[in-house]
């Protein structure tokens, strides 16, 4: 009995902390790019970078855009694919998600 409640207890929390990991870039360290290779794919961009730093296991560049609109990229370490893109207005900001292409308002 006590085994079946655990079960059906980890199987209820299972779904909860899969939504939670999407955001996450789960990648071997072995299978990441270099930090050199974020730095190059930022100047083909047009992309000043300010930091690069890892957030949720993916790459994080804090810079600005060629406009000089400040951004954080979110980007795959193994795939160097743009996850998503925050642009940091003063009064707005504004993603741009690689998944549905489209932009948002966050109100946060």
């Amino acid at each position: 009995m006590n085994k079946t409640l655990t079960i059906l207890a980890a199987l209820a929390l299972f779904p909860a902390g899969a939504a939670l990991a999407d955001d996450d870039c789960a990648v071997p360290m072995a299978d990441w790019q270099p930090m050199e290779a974020v730095t190059a794919l930022a100047v083909q961009n047009g992309w000043t970078v300010q930091r690069i730093k890892v957030d949720d296991g993916c790459y994080e560049i804090d810079g600005r855009d060629a406009q000089g609109r400040r951004i954080e990229v979110t980007v795959h370490p193994g795939t160097l694919q743009v996850v998503e893109i925050e642009y940091e207005d003063d009064d707005d900001d504004y993603k741009n998600r690689s998944d549905d292409d489209s932009k948002e308002r966050d109100d946060g």
